[in-house]
């Protein structure tokens, strides 16, 4: 059995399914992790959310900003975007089946067994694993209960830019979305930045990456995490996976295998 672990996808189905090939992934006996982003801008997030939810509990899968901003789009109010690919989704008839799927991920998923965490953005330093794991599910709570769109029809904006334990209703759920699914610069303070989606070489002034301080429980395990595409892979710590390599801009969508951290990669032009 291996665990394989896939960058953004963004619906992306044509190239998930030859990386898979290439890898030999076999969904009876080894594990797909996803970093988020399932869906949107690609031509098949319907076909990516069916194939994905049909291969059961093989598929962890966590969360990221595409991904809820599809929820919101479905749940309430929210107008798509320009650049929204997401009017198939919207229109299938088994959409309440997938949505009802998707909003049952978590934003943090942690495996003991393989000393790593699975996260769409990253963890900010401000939080411990027990804290990440906890802030995790108190979004997971809403966004799986009787009322998901209260949440959702607020969840947009960039305030508060830091977490503060005293923070509460709509305000504390938005940060902990941001720092999981939207982050890339954090300052001292735990503020962020959610302006600037450049290479980690150019962080805004008095903001660094967020891999660039990490809690002590996050130093030396694992983080495996998508979302910033700019990085390609590459300039992260050792522990620090970066697996969004821009399958939706044209460039390629890569596959780890966690067991021995061989990768695998596949043009999406």
């Amino acid at each position: 059995m291996a665990t394989y672990a896939v960058g953004d996808i963004q619906g992306h189905l044509e190239p998930l399914q030859r990386v898979l090939d290439q890898a030999r992934f076999d969904p009876a006996s080894d594990r797909l992790w996803l970093v988020g982003d399932l869906v949107n801008r690609g031509p098949e997030s319907l076909g990516t959310l069916r194939f994905l939810r049909q291969l059961g509990s093989t598929v962890v899968a966590v969360l990221g900003n595409h991904d809820l901003h599809l929820l919101a789009v479905a749940l309430t109010d929210r107008a798509p975007r320009r650049k929204d690919t997401l009017d198939p989704v919207l229109s299938a008839p088994d959409r309440d089946e997938l949505l009802d799927w998707l909003r049952r991920r978590p934003l943090v998923y942690h495996e003991p067994g393989l000393d790593a965490v699975l996260v769409h953005a990253g963890l900010p330093f401000v939080f411990s694993l027990e804290q990440a794991l906890a802030r995790s599910r108190e979004v997971e709570a809403v966004l799986s209960g009787d009322d998901p769109a209260a949440f959702l029809a607020e969840m947009y904006g960039n305030e508060p830019a830091a977490w503060q334990p005293d923070l509460t209703g709509v305000d504390r759920l938005r940060v902990i979305v941001n720092y999981f699914t939207r982050m890339r610069f954090i300052d001292a303070e735990g503020r962020l930045d959610l302006a600037a989606k450049e290479s980690a070489a150019r962080a805004p002034g008095g903001y660094f990456p967020w891999f660039a301080r990490l809690h002590p429980d996050f130093e030396k395990r694992r983080i495996v995490f998508g979302h910033w595409a700019a990085l390609e892979g590459r300039g992260t710590p050792e522990n620090c996976l970066a697996l969004d390599t821009g399958c939706c801009w044209g460039r390629c969508l890569t596959l780890l295998r966690l067991e021995d951290g061989e990768r695998f990669t596949v043009g999406c032009g």
